[in-house]
């Protein structure tokens, strides 16, 4: 079978991500991280893996804290989730591995702003909050131009009225594809 792009050039945190997956869907196993890990794997941070197929989103998912003890253990954790647990879509399956392209963000802790005038959509995501409810919205994506459009899709995310004030978050991500 004819692969549909070539991985050797990516970032060890991707090839994580990859190799994660790929054992997850074809073995039902999770993989432990390498026990030689690079430094940026063995800090602690909130993580974001997506996935892409043919161009469009086929699974995203993420933590904006730490949830486990180092960076490879968030990217295996949340590599499988967005292989099989992202409410949007079915789950990955063995035929459309070859075919994936992989996005690990690594997030910047968390800070609060003010006023709408301190976020960027290309430069910060957002986390939006109300109550008990949390949106977030990576930052650079497609489609999102300005800072408006970024909170309200994180608002709906959310389940939060757009007419509703809600208490804001910025982060910066590291991006490796």
């Amino acid at each position: 079978m004819e692969s549909c792009h070539d991985r050797h050039g990516h970032h060890p945190l991707v090839k994580l991500a990859i190799e994660a997956i790929e054992t997850y869907i074809k073995e039902r196993r999770i993989i432990e991280p390498p026990k030689d890990i690079a430094p940026e794997l063995a800090e602690r941070a909130g993580v974001f893996v997506c996935l892409k197929k043919d161009g469009e989103l086929r699974g995203c998912i993420g933590t904006f804290m730490p949830t486990t003890e180092d960076v490879a253990h968030e990217i295996i954790r949340n590599s499988i989730s967005a292989a099989t647990e992202d409410p949007r879509f079915p789950c990955v399956d063995c035929g459309e591995l070859e075919c994936l392209d992989y996005s690990v963000d690594v997030l910047s802790p968390p800070e609060p702003v003010k006023s709408l005038s301190e976020l960027d959509p290309k430069r910060y995501g957002v986390i939006v909050s109300s109550g008990g409810r949390r949106g977030l919205l990576l930052p650079d994506l497609d489609g999102v131009d300005t800072v408006e459009e970024q909170v309200a899709i994180a608002k709906q995310k959310a389940g939060i009225a757009m007419t509703e004030p809600v208490m804001l978050h910025r982060f910066e991500v590291k991006r490796y594809e």
